[in-house]
């Protein structure tokens, strides 16, 4: 690979996040021509099509898809990496306002964050916890954490956390007096603790996946919250089968306190990613909480 090919290559990442030449070639500060030459030029090097061209739109092939969801995760990982350095410049000053989970605050974003607020003490961080899908732009946020699988392709997406899955989980009592499901459906005749997803306001469906099946329940019984530790405490108490992230239950399994369902039918998931609009340019504060954020294996 030559060095010029570089900048070949994050040309084509513009085109195929944009799907347009003309939207591209404005952000990129170049001309459709120009922009459209130097697409073939790759593609004639690498001796493979990378776009599909219609009079109306762009769409990348099934190599030129490959080829951007294998680039553009990098692209913009050094892109913050970059900004990170800017961050050192200057002290980072501000407010940074983050929409997230409950689960993802606690669990990720706070044992994160809390140990650079100190040397940082002109940066303000805004966490707004909620279990809906909140449209960031419009609402102003800065950024938004969802899981990875969810996460918008016009947003440029940082990986904060580990995969990790849900699972179901009710106490040794409840079991004693109902029989364990054997499958998700099982759970239909099952006293279940419901999460209602405040954004949506609807109840969240169960998802379940084993051998490249998946399962969604829509499940029933006496209680329902709109976070996730009350439906732990609930299950704790008796009150039927709740389905929580396995991190938030480790404890209460290894103690004996609840007792695993479905196992086979719960598979991990991509993580948790920070996510932000990509046009955006990025402040030093919100170049701060990137790096402290950003997952290191």
């Amino acid at each position: 690979m030559q060095r010029e090919d570089m900048k070949d290559l994050l040309w084509f990442v513009a085109v195929a996040r944009e799907r347009s030449f003309t939207k591209a070639a404005a952000e990129l500060g170049t001309s459709q021509s120009t922009l459209s030459h130097t697409i073939k030029q790759l593609e004639a090097r690498l001796g493979v099509r990378l776009l599909t061209r219609t009079t109306r739109s762009v769409a990348p092939t099934e190599a030129g898809e490959r080829l951007y969801q294998s680039l553009a995760p990098r692209f913009e990982e050094i892109e913050a990496d970059l900004a990170g350095l800017v961050a050192f410049r200057d002290k980072p000053s501000g407010t940074v306002r983050i929409t997230l989970s409950d689960h993802a605050l606690q669990t990720t974003v706070w044992p994160k964050l809390e140990p650079v607020l100190s040397e940082y003490p002109d940066l303000r961080v805004e966490l707004y916890s909620d279990n809906g899908m909140r449209n960031i732009v419009e609402e102003r946020f800065d950024a938004g954490v969802r899981l990875g699988e969810s996460v918008d392709r016009d947003m440029i997406a940082v990986r904060i956390g580990p995969d990790w899955r849900l699972v179901a989980v009710a106490s040794p009592d409840y079991f004693s007096r109902h029989p364990a499901p054997r499958t998700p459906q099982d759970l239909v005749g099952h006293c279940c603790i419901n999460l209602r997803q405040t954004a949506a306001g609807g109840l969240y469906a169960w998802e379940f996946e084993k051998k490249g099946r998946e399962v969604r329940v829509r499940v029933d019984g006496q209680l329902t919250f709109n976070s996730t530790l009350p439906m732990i405490d609930a299950a704790l108490s008796g009150y039927g089968i709740c389905y929580v992230p396995e991190n938030l239950v480790t404890r209460h399994l290894a103690e004996g306190r609840l007792t695993l369902a479905l196992d086979d039918w719960s598979l991990p998931f991509p993580g948790y990613h920070l996510y932000y609009p990509s046009r955006r340019q990025l402040s030093r504060a919100m170049a701060v909480v990137i790096d402290a954020l950003r997952h290191r294996n």
